[in-house]
C-alpha cells in the first residue's frame, strides 16, 4: 500500500467516528519529512481520543506501525506519526487556532469520500 491509499484508509477511519471536516493534504513537494497530512476534528476530547484509537487500529490491522504519538487525550490535539502519513486530531477549538490548512496552503487536497 502506497502512502495515499494509507492516508486515504487514516481519513476513512476518522470518518467512522464522525469526525468533522476530514482533509489529505498532499505535501509530497512541500516537505521533506512526510508525503501526506490527514486532518480530523471532533467536537470533544472524548470523540478526538475515540478518532485517533480508530485511525490507529484500522492502521494497525493493515500493517502499518505507529512510529510516534504526541499529543494527550485532554490536550485538544493528538498527532499520530506513521513516517510517510502524518495525522492530525483535533478539538475543533484548536483546529481553528493552529490552521494547519492555511500553513500548509500550498498543499494539493486529496479528493475523499466518506460514508
Amino acid at each position: 500500500m502506497d502512502s495515499r491509499a494509507k492516508a486515504l484508509l487514516a481519513a476513512r477511519a476518522a470518518g467512522e467516528k464522525k469526525a468533522k471536516d476530514v482533509i489529505i493534504l498532499d505535501i509530497q513537494h512541500l516537505s521533506p519529512f512526510c508525503d501526506y497530512f490527514v486532518i480530523a476534528s471532533g467536537s470533544s476530547g472524548i470523540q478526538v481520543k475515540a478518532i485517533a484509537e480508530v485511525v490507529e487500529g484500522r492502521l494497525s490491522e493493515a500493517g502499518f506501525s505507529l512510529d510516534h504519538r504526541e499529543g494527550q487525550n485532554d490536550s485538544g490535539w493528538i498527532l499520530l506519526d506513521y513516517g510517510d502519513v502524518v495525522i492530525h486530531v483535533f478539538i475543533e477549538e484548536k483546529r481553528v487556532f493552529y490552521d494547519l490548512e492555511r500553513l500548509w496552503g500550498d498543499a494539493k487536497r486529496v479528493e475523499i469520500k466518506l460514508a
